[in-house]
């Protein structure tokens, strides 16, 4: 959601770009775009400590998806299993080094950065507590990291691929693999949960009385 002003007294539409006077929106409401229906406001109770279990179980899952096997491979009596950093570093000395690196950095790295971002953001909220230094750049930043963090397109792709190989040779799904499909699981979660308008609304300065 974009917010234009210096009062943060308009949000546009993200979808398509149909401009709103901001006004309160209650916990269990929905502010949806006239024009699109998208949503653009639907705070829910408890939404925030929900967001940060699910950031720091993503957290979790992606530094144990690293190094747990994600593949087993059996051909003609030859078993071999590879961990998400074993196919990384197997491509360290090729052409297609950047193109793996960019893969880990999308599917690994962005969705855990993403989840500290909300983390770091949202904690300080949850428990009353003023917004920490540079929280509105920080939760900018986390939005628009939401397009790059592709886990959802790497498991299509592997699941497009497993099926390509069964009748090649006898595929087994590691530990890290169903971590990786909890791991998609918990970020659409996490973005269905997370209303970018309450946020901005709580990290905006409010008048003491």
């Amino acid at each position: 959601m974009t917010r234009l002003g210096p009062s943060n007294q308009y949000l546009v539409c993200p979808q398509c770009d149909a401009l709103y006077r901001v006004r309160d929106v209650a916990k269990g409401e929905v502010a949806s775009c006239a024009r699109c229906h998208t949503v653009l406001a639907a705070p829910r109770r408890k939404a925030g400590m929900l967001i940060i279990s699910l950031a720091v179980a993503t957290l979790i899952l992606i530094v144990a998806a690293v190094f747990f096997p994600f593949l087993t491979l059996e051909i003609q009596g030859f078993r071999s299993s590879s961990s998400l950093l074993d196919i990384a570093l197997s491509f360290s000395g090729g052409g297609l080094s950047l193109l793996v690196f960019l893969m880990m950095a999308c599917v690994l790295a962005i969705p855990a950065m993403r989840a500290g971002l909300l983390i770091y953001v949202i904690a300080p909220l949850v428990f009353d507590r003023p917004p920490v230094r540079h929280s509105a750049r920080a939760f900018r930043f986390a939005e628009a990291l939401k397009p790059w963090a592709m886990a959802e397109v790497f498991a299509l792709g592997c699941a497009v691929a497993l099926v390509k190989i069964t009748d090649l040779a006898q595929v087994a799904f590691g530990q890290a693999f169903w971590m990786f499909a909890v791991l998609v699981a918990l970020v659409v979660i996490q973005d269905k949960f997370l209303c970018s308008w309450s946020v901005w609304n709580a990290l905006k300065p409010h008048p003491e009385h």
